[in-house]
């Protein structure tokens, strides 16, 4: 694709670096097959090939609006284009720069502002969201049950850990709103590694990984809890820890991308491109260790395995968990369209709800069809949305995984 980018843009690292992923578009059309929206709206602005235009209008000066601003909005960043497109365009990179210039031009209404500020003010934050999660709790039976129904119950934990001393050694990222929710989503990985002699070590100083104010436009906001994490992780690399494991594959994806967000900043770019090198989707460090399993083939236990766009399309690692899952035992159903979003994306069932309840409505269609006993799924957010509706329960698959492993 052809491009000629305004001199506002083309003399800065953003502009040309949107300019080479523009260059890489050829114009295919494959990407729309495989797009959330493209399907469910049919218009293409809303398909990756639009939206590419609509990105390549606006760094060439052509007037953009409100409208354009929409369609951007109305992309989940789930990156199945990225799967599809056999010119490998980076389209993920392309939106959230795309995004982040087009704020600066085009203003939000206030209460969008504020919902947005108060998104990026509370769910990286695990003591505020766990405050107003209880307080959410607490008043629940007095809430219409549309509302009601989105308020994900508090998992009371009634596993006790132990931690012990190994000599392999691994960072774990406890997360924002996992942390608070559903804590035996680590904990299980605790208890898994630790029967494998690998012991876990969690930083406290480090927080949420940077994704949410990325993704709401807030780049330098999201850039300082990136050198927050690498300042907290940096002593135990020093130490030799082993690998930074992350049991949330939609902040799995965004850590791996450190070397990327941090390539210009002196005193970060290293540490963050090695930060990246270490870091692996639990499913990645399972795969790779021989399991002290009770049984191999007795569970009788049906399964329907969500993977997120986050781990299939964002990681690349679509088929590790499921081949895991079946070593382990467990009867793996077949999910139609299982490429496509389950409508949560991180902020996006809060800011387009409407898109987001069309596609949580087909992805429970397509999860429930052939009646499993359990739902699993990789990350914290799509546990969440799809157990708003789903009437099997819903939990993360590392947590299938300890309940077969010897005690």
């Amino acid at each position: 694709m052809q491009t000629h980018l305004i001199k506002k843009y083309s003399n800065t690292q953003q502009g040309q670096e949107a300019d080479s992923i523009l260059r890489s578009c050829v114009h295919c059309g494959f990407c729309t097959a495989t797009c959330p929206t493209y399907q469910l709206l049919g218009d293409e602005l809303d398909s990756p090939r639009g939206r590419i235009y609509l990105i390549k209008q606006f760094l060439e000066g052509h007037n953009v609006s409100k409208k354009t601003q929409t369609h951007l909005d109305r992309c989940l960043t789930c990156r199945s284009c990225e799967t599809t497109c056999p010119s490998g365009v980076k389209y993920g990179r392309l939106i959230d720069i795309g995004r982040e210039m087009l704020e600066q031009h085009v203003k939000r209404n206030n209460i969008l502002q504020l919902k947005r500020y108060l998104l990026r003010q509370i769910i990286p934050y695990p003591k505020r969201f766990s405050f107003l999660l209880k307080l959410a709790c607490l008043g629940k039976p007095f809430l219409p049950a549309s509302i009601r129904k989105k308020i994900p119950a508090r998992q009371n934990s009634k596993r006790t850990n132990n931690p012990q001393q190994h000599s392999r050694k691994m960072l774990i990222l406890e997360g924002c709103a996992q942390s608070s929710v559903t804590p035996d989503t680590n904990n299980a990985t605790n208890s898994i590694l630790n029967k494998l002699d690998i012991e876990v070590i969690s930083a406290e100083s480090a927080g949420c990984c940077g994704a949410v104010s990325h993704h709401l436009s807030a780049h330098e906001e999201g850039l300082e809890f990136v050198r927050r994490n690498i300042d907290a992780w940096w002593p135990h690399i020093e130490q030799g820890i082993e690998t930074i494991v992350i049991t949330a594959s939609g902040c799995g994806v965004h850590v791996k991308d450190y070397e990327t967000l941090l390539k210009h900043d002196q005193h970060y770019a290293e540490k963050a491109r090695h930060i990246s090198q270490l870091t692996k989707d639990i499913s990645e460090v399972i795969a790779n260790e021989t399991l002290p399993l009770q049984r191999l083939h007795a569970t009788n236990t049906k399964v329907a395995f969500h993977s997120p766009c986050t781990l299939q399309h964002g990681q690349q690692l679509d088929g590790v968990v499921e081949s895991i899952l079946t070593r382990a035992g467990y009867e793996l159903t077949d999910i139609n369209d299982k490429h496509l979003c389950c409508g949560s994306a991180g902020t996006y069932s809060i800011l387009q709800p409407e898109l987001s309840q069309q596609l949580l409505n087909n992805k429970i269609t397509s999860l429930q069809a052939n009646k499993p006993d359990i739902i699993a799924t990789a990350n914290i957010g799509c546990q969440l949305h799809i157990a708003t509706k789903a009437h099997t329960p819903v939990k993360h698959w590392i947590e299938l995984l300890d309940e077969i492993i010897k005690s």
